[in-house]
């Protein structure tokens, strides 16, 4: 079993930019998981734990699914919380991203072929920045939704869709491409 997802990537420079961010962050911040940089990503379905023979033939499918639909274009700014700020366990970047919802609602349908059950909620673009282990007092929230009214990332390209393997270890999840479905 492999446990997959399928997500745009951030350009490697835009991820050293995160990084700086993210010291910074840290520096001002209470206790949180904080994600590598090489583990930043914009997940656009979690598939869970699945066969490889599923995993590639989803692939397969979806190549031709998303092929011609474009890049999608991002730009992320804007801060928040799940579940909300007054609970807060993960801290998130926002932001747009054109051309996403139609790719989604693609992944949607042909992951729904493959036994995948449809997401229950609308997508909505986060980029993870932590996971708190716990709740960080009113102040800090305050100050991160502050910090994300101010920052914007350049905006970047996704050429293709990603499919990921997840593999969980002590010291935070690794991700490994295990295909690329372009998008242009």
């Amino acid at each position: 079993m492999i446990r997959a997802f399928l997500a745009l990537e951030i350009p490697p420079a835009l991820k050293r930019s995160l990084e700086e961010e993210e010291r910074r962050l840290r520096s001002l911040l209470p206790r949180a998981s904080w994600v590598r940089p090489d583990g930043l990503h914009l997940t656009l379905k979690f598939l869970g734990d699945s066969e490889s023979e599923v995993l590639a033939a989803l692939a397969d499918e979806l190549r031709g699914a998303v092929a011609g639909r474009g890049t999608v274009r991002v730009t992320l700014h804007g801060s928040g919380f799940f579940p909300s700020p007054r609970r807060p366990r993960v801290a998130w970047l926002g932001g747009q991203a054109e051309g996403a919802l139609e790719v989604v609602e693609v992944v949607e349908n042909v992951a729904l072929r493959h036994g995948f059950a449809r997401d229950g909620r609308s997508w909505a673009l986060h980029l993870t920045l932590a996971r708190l282990r716990e709740p960080w007092p009113a102040p800090a929230v305050e100050a991160f939704l502050h910090w994300g009214e101010s920052f914007t990332l350049a905006p970047f390209e996704c050429p293709e869709l990603v499919l990921f393997q997840s593999t969980l270890r002590p010291d935070g999840a690794v991700y490994t491409a295990l295909g690329r479905l372009a998008l242009g």
